[in-house]
């Protein structure tokens, strides 16, 4: 294996692995989603804002990684180019969920007033966990095809 490819590899890892554990903890967190509404809207928003800055150029650097990976996986047999082919696309497919399904609900509730919410605010938090759900299975299928391809392409 190249030290390019070796490299690009590791850094795929490392970033996809920081997005799959940043998307997990939500799921790992459930008293959050129990909070009463002003203080889940409040939390809301401040993660908002946190995510929001910190969260695209960690995908787009993994994506980049991830081009990288699967273009010089190609002498590596149809295995690994498949299994980093996936990897990209898996991580590709959380930014377009993120941006089509979930942004707009976050640009939503960041213009709430969490002490004045609107009466679907409940169903709002329903749909936007549910993406959220979908968001992380993505994001760790990603993460475990290339812990895989790690795993079993060694030489």
């Amino acid at each position: 294996m190249t030290s390019v490819l070796a490299a690009s590899r590791m850094l795929a890892l490392l970033l996809v692995g920081l997005y799959a554990g940043g998307v997990v903890f939500v799921v790992l967190a459930p008293s959050v989603t129990r909070l009463p509404g002003p203080a889940y809207v409040r939390y809301w928003q401040a993660l908002n804002a946190d995510y929001g800055r910190a969260m695209p150029p960690l995908l787009l650097a993994g994506i980049a990684a991830l081009i990288v990976v699967a273009a010089l996986s190609w002498r590596r047999g149809w295995f690994v180019v498949g299994l980093s082919a996936a990897a990209l696309l898996l991580v590709i497919l959380t930014v377009v969920l993120t941006l089509a399904g979930m942004e707009p609900l976050n640009r939503m509730v960041d213009a709430w007033d969490p002490d004045l919410l609107p009466a679907d605010w409940q169903q709002t938090r329903r749909r936007w966990l549910s993406l959220h759900l979908l968001r992380t299975a993505l994001a760790l299928a990603a993460f475990a095809c290339l812990i895989t391809v790690q795993a079993l392409d060694r030489n």
